[in-house]
């Protein structure tokens, strides 16, 4: 026997894993998480309940107490609800129940960047529809997509990174036309856009995913979920790991829905925030800023290196410069009052010389 190490599959060997930066400066505005921390009194509960636990014991595998209280949220039925570590997650079993060898799904561009690696781990063709010159969605937009009938159609609204919103109607058209499921992303509805679950009556093949990491403040717990009819849960518990959900987890998220209006009240601040932020940068030479319905905005310059200036000011963006259609963007989230000053005062200073 020779050799040290097992090579991997061809096809992952040039593929970086997803990262966004974690670095230990001022300002981190790079990965779109809310700048507040959970309401008072919030961990304080969740501890009491977790000495309640018996972590000798596996899960309530099915989780049937948090499904049930995400279908009251919404008033469906809980057989059609299904919650995971992250809507990533729920990305991924979607497309291991939909997808793989042979199949395909269809997403645009720009687009969540997250779309193309899961397609490649679970072998799945990935087309992408590029969106008009303004990433705005369109009928041709829809046409093209719907002359691909795609096994799987990724609609993330509002979409990242350009924050824009897909009109309801071509999610409608994106069903009557295709024969596959249609996944309406809904990682920041909360913070602008209408959401797709009332359509769930009238259109079978819908699947809606949101998550808990954005307007819930709750990134650090990892979890997401999807509203759709009872037979994709059926399909997707097919592909799922064993006890997949832990116990802890799902007793923090029964929490933060019992306490959801103390969570989401923090919203409009975001928004009145995000739209000075647009404001500001709009009156700096050079920057182009595009409407955002999310807790982001990303913003175009002709400025080499922008990102690395901004980092040497204690500001760090996320950097989408070397993405097909994005040359020349970054992406900044909306973060506290202090937090977007100091990062309009680095662009100030690095594109007023």
């Amino acid at each position: 026997m020779t050799g040290d190490r097992v090579p991997v599959r061809d096809d992952l060997a040039g593929l970086d894993p997803y990262g966004a930066p974690q670095l230990d400066v001022a300002v981190r505005l790079n990965t779109n998480e809310t700048a507040e921390p959970p309401p008072d009194g919030y961990l304080e509960e969740v501890g009491r309940r977790i000495q309640e636990l018996t972590l000798n014991r596996y899960p309530d595998r099915p989780h049937r107490e948090l499904r049930q209280k995400l279908a009251d949220r919404f008033d469906v039925d809980p057989t059609g609800v299904w919650a995971a570590n992250g809507s990533n997650e729920v990305l991924a079993q979607l497309f291991q129940a939909y997808g793989g060898p042979g199949r395909r799904a269809v997403g645009v561009r720009p687009g969540y960047s997250m779309y193309p690696v899961i397609a490649q781990v679970t072998l799945t063709e990935l087309l992408e529809v590029d969106l008009d010159d303004d990433f705005q969605w369109s009928p041709s937009v829809v046409d093209a997509i719907a002359d691909l009938d795609p096994h799987l159609t990724l609609v993330a609204n509002p979409n990242n990174p350009t924050g824009v919103t897909v009109p309801l109607d071509h999610v409608t058209a994106l069903h009557d036309r295709t024969s596959g499921l249609v996944v309406v992303d809904e990682a920041y509805v909360e913070f602008g856009g209408e959401s797709a679950i009332d359509l769930l009556d009238e259109l079978p093949r819908l699947v809606v995913v949101r998550t808990f990491s954005k307007a819930f403040r709750l990134a650090g717990l990892r979890l997401g979920y999807l509203v759709a009819h009872p037979w994709v849960v059926d399909d997707v518990r097919r592909v799922r790991l064993p006890y997949h959900l832990d116990a802890i987890k799902q007793v923090a998220a029964l929490v933060a829905l019992e306490q959801e209006p103390a969570f989401l009240e923090h919203r409009q601040r975001v928004a009145d925030e995000r739209d000075r932020v647009a404001r500001e940068l709009e009156q700096i030479d050079g920057v182009r800023v595009w409407p955002s319905a999310a807790n982001f905005l990303l913003i175009r310059t002709d400025e080499a290196d922008l990102f690395d200036r901004l980092l040497r000011h204690g500001v760090l963006v996320r950097d989408f410069s070397d993405k097909p259609r994005l040359e020349g963007c970054l992406r900044t989230t909306v973060g506290t009052a202090d937090e977007n000053d100091a990062f309009l005062e680095a662009m100030r200073h690095e594109l007023s010389n």
